[in-house]
């Protein structure tokens, strides 16, 4: 009889046990971090932005540009705290080389053609733990430089677990590891201002997009919406009557 293969896509809040969590920041802290030691030159910038007690202060989701497949290891880096990212179906496959990793780690399946109920009850069941959410809005690894065509779920996903967003960005990418002594490539991880998940759609994703653009130095696609026009408006009109 086959073994059932089960599907990623749910997962429970008793998954995220202190355990997971452990494996979790012993894995970044012993090989995560230096293994960007030994082949980087990079800097985390504007750890600040995060409140340091998170457990009081709120839950949070990080959202970033994707330029790599070592994007959820410098976001993690960045905000040093168990993150269980959102990863497409693929990576859970039978015979997948990362998969055995990528679940140990706690990341659930998504599928980018159509969301489904289980990845908002994943969401919530995470975010009632100790544990904070991961999201690349761009999908899947795109060129660095523009931002472009964004996943507007992660919005969706913001507003119903309450969440607000923590922009993260990865600058100054300059490419994988050379595996030559002596030679570093180069990365800044930059964490943003947090983005309030009660603000209309449109704003947090402007807002999102406005904050990577600047602290990567891409080129920001995002439509200014009407709100922001409106305010900037009254905002000088109040200026001119002082």
């Amino acid at each position: 009889m086959a073994k059932e293969v089960r599907n990623f896509n749910r997962r429970y809040a008793k998954e995220y046990n202190i355990f997971r969590t452990i494996f979790y920041m012993s894995f970044l802290s012993i090989v995560v971090f230096n293994f960007f030691n030994i082949f980087y030159n990079y800097k985390i910038i504007g750890r600040k932005n995060i409140p340091p007690n998170k457990a009081k202060a709120g839950k949070y989701i990080y959202a970033a540009n994707h330029v790599s497949i070592f994007d959820p290891t410098m976001v993690a880096m960045a905000a040093y705290c168990p993150i269980a990212f959102m990863a497409k179906k693929e990576l859970f496959e039978p015979g997948e080389k990362l998969g055995w990793l990528v679940k140990r780690l706690g990341a659930f399946a998504v599928d980018r053609t159509k969301p489904e109920i289980a990845t908002f009850k994943t969401v919530k069941d995470i975010v009632s733990t100790s544990w904070s959410l991961g999201i690349f809005p761009q999908g899947g690894t795109r060129p660095y430089g523009k931002l472009e065509d964004i996943k507007k779920g992660f919005v969706a996903i913001a507003k119903n677990a309450k969440a607000d967003i923590v922009p993260i960005a990865i600058a100054d990418w300059d490419g994988y590891p050379k595996l030559r002594p002596f030679t570093r490539r180069n990365v800044t991880i930059k964490v943003g201002i947090p983005i309030s998940h009660e603000l209309p759609e449109d704003e947090i994703i402007y807002e999102w997009c406005n904050q990577i653009s600047r602290m990567a130095d891409y080129e920001n696609c995002a439509k200014i919406p009407e709100s922001y026009k409106n305010r900037e408006t009254n905002s000088a009109q109040e200026i001119q009557k002082v």
